[in-house]
């Protein structure tokens, strides 16, 4: 059945084209950096963001001009910085329930043809799910890792490195998989000062501040609207893994994410689809020492060990209390709403406070933090986390939690910080490197307004259908055609059988009447002439 699933999408990928990432492939190219303008035109009425069937427009685009931190110092160096005006300053402006980079798509939880219609998918525990789902997902995963992205390129230079009017555009293809990676990269990268090996280190658009949440929020519905897109199955959500009070990794086994190489303990078992995958982005020392970016090329094999960390960093993954007082944390963001935070709920979330205390440590790594940390590999380092599929059964899960905090103390927006967090991270921000634009206040509410929900945050009778009932109404919805045509086929052979019966049952019942007219005189032709008789041995004849 996955098989079928994946054929079926690789023929739908031929006619459904994706619509998010990173840089839009129609405005990487010299014309659109020189006029710094990224305004694609909509197939769908061969007008510029849609704007003659009035999904959108092109209009400049008008950053945030409230302060940062201190925690950096610099100005006008990093192509980040005011995002995305090192590139471009304008866009698409999507009206009403439109998204994307050129209109042509519908926003989070809205579907149909005027993007009318809502929707409220729900992610479900990835070990409740019936095998074929989880192998459903894998392949997904596999497809994914092996499908060029058809929409968006990745950047591999400088702004200033692609010339003033643009006349050296240094863009790349890359994976439906890895494009996601490396917008993970791309956002924690260091600052390149100039010059092999001089950079900024304590930066980060997307960690280490209030911008943790909203942004891991956007992109997970990302990565969940692109896997729609490449496959054609709008069903799919990401499942989570819910990893409270566990032992050991309970999804690292061969037919779930891979189990642990007998032949090396850091590598995925060559049992697993994930052994031959090849990882981006984990290099970041040595790309500072060229003052380079991540090309976005293969560097080895994905490594994994978990358990076999520093006991001192992590002392046991994330337990129930962990998660139910971290939940309990009143404020969103303290001080100076970095690492140092203290009763401070994203900080604690993140993992760099105690989740018994509230309050800031250093040396310990708990929470979000301890989970990478316990993977011992690729998860461990924070710009190539990306390329574990178990980071995404992770974040999917932080995600959830932090849905319970918005449901239990329901924030305004005013609780959001709009200055003085670190830079990226207020509230008018748009998020690294997301086009279309995504500002990091509008995520600072609940999923259900984004179309999707958590199966284990239902209600109870909710709850029982999502986890044991929908598996198997997926399952028999994917499989009614067959069923179907069984069905029919099945019927005109019953019909056949019986249109055969009954035609035995006449024809031992007319030999019978001829055998008794015999008796008593002149034998009955076997060919009648009245109109019905005749028309009824046409039809038999005929059949």
């Amino acid at each position: 059945m996955v098989l079928l699933v994946v054929l079926g999408s690789l023929l739908q990928m031929l006619f459904l084209r994706s619509c998010v990432g990173q840089i839009p492939r129609p405005c990487a190219n010299t014309e659109a950096l020189r006029t710094k303008q990224c305004c694609p035109v909509w197939e769908g009425d061969g007008s510029a963001c849609g704007a003659t069937s009035g999904r959108g427009f092109c209009q400049d685009v008008t950053v945030s001009e409230e302060p940062h931190g201190p925690q950096y110092p610099h100005t006008g160096i990093d192509d980040r910085e005011r995002w995305p005006l090192a590139f471009y300053n304008r866009t698409c402006q999507c009206a009403g329930n439109y998204g994307g980079f050129d209109c042509g798509e519908c926003r989070f939880g809205y579907f149909g043809p005027g993007c009318a219609e809502q929707r409220e998918s729900v992610r479900r525990n990835f070990l409740s799910l019936s095998v074929s789902e989880q192998q459903r997902f894998i392949a997904y995963l596999n497809l994914a890792k092996n499908t060029v992205t058809a929409d968006y390129v990745i950047v591999t230079g400088t702004r200033a490195e692609m010339g003033t009017n643009g006349e050296n555009p240094m863009f790349s293809d890359v994976s439906v998989y890895d494009l996601f990676v490396w917008m993970h990269y791309y956002v924690s990268r260091d600052t390149l000062l100039g010059g092999p090996g001089n950079v900024w280190p304590d930066i980060d658009f997307a960690h280490e501040s209030a911008a943790f949440l909203p942004w891991h929020r956007v992109y997970l519905l990302h990565w969940e609207h692109e896997i729609r897109k490449m496959t054609g199955d709008f069903n799919f959500t990401i499942p989570y893994w819910d990893w409270r009070d566990a032992t050991d990794c309970t999804v690292c086994t061969d037919n779930l994410m891979g189990g642990r190489s007998l032949l090396n303990p850091n590598l995925i078992s060559p049992g697993s689809v994930f052994s031959s995958w090849k990882v981006i982005c984990t290099q970041p020392e040595e790309y500072n020492s060229r003052a380079a970016l991540c090309p976005g090329t293969g560097e080895g094999p994905l490594l994994r060990n978990p358990g076999n960390h520093d006991p001192n960093r992590v002392r046991h993954l994330p337990t129930s209390a962990d998660v139910d007082f971290v939940v309990g944390i009143e404020t969103y963001e303290t001080g100076a709403m970095d690492r140092q935070a203290n009763m401070s709920f994203r900080n604690s979330l993140e993992g760099f406070a105690s989740p018994e205390t509230g309050m800031a440590i250093t040396g310990q790594s708990t929470m979000h933090n301890a989970l990478h940390v316990f993977m011992n590999g690729t998860m461990s380092s924070v710009q190539g986390s990306a390329n574990d599929p178990i980071f995404l059964l992770h974040h999917t899960f932080i995600d959830s939690i932090y849905e319970q905090w918005l449901r239990r103390h329901t924030p305004p927006r005013s609780r959001y910080p709009t200055a003085n967090a670190p830079i990226g991270h207020n509230d008018g921000y748009y998020m690294v490197p997301f086009l279309p634009l995504y500002r990091n206040g509008d995520y600072f509410l609940g999923n259900k307004v984004l179309g999707y929900e958590y199966s284990y945050l239902l209600d109870p009778g909710t709850r029982f259908v999502q986890e044991f009932l929908t598996p198997y109404m997926q399952e028999a919805q994917m499989i009614w055609q067959w069923l179907l045509g069984a069905g029919l086929i099945g019927a005109i052979l019953a019909g056949i059988v019986m249109t055969t019966g009954a035609l035995f049952v006449r024809r031992r019942s007319q030999n019978r009447k001829m055998k008794s007219t015999s008796s008593f005189g002149e034998r009955q032709p076997l060919l009648h002439s009245s109109s019905e008789e005749g028309s009824g041995t046409s039809y038999q004849t005929t059949l």
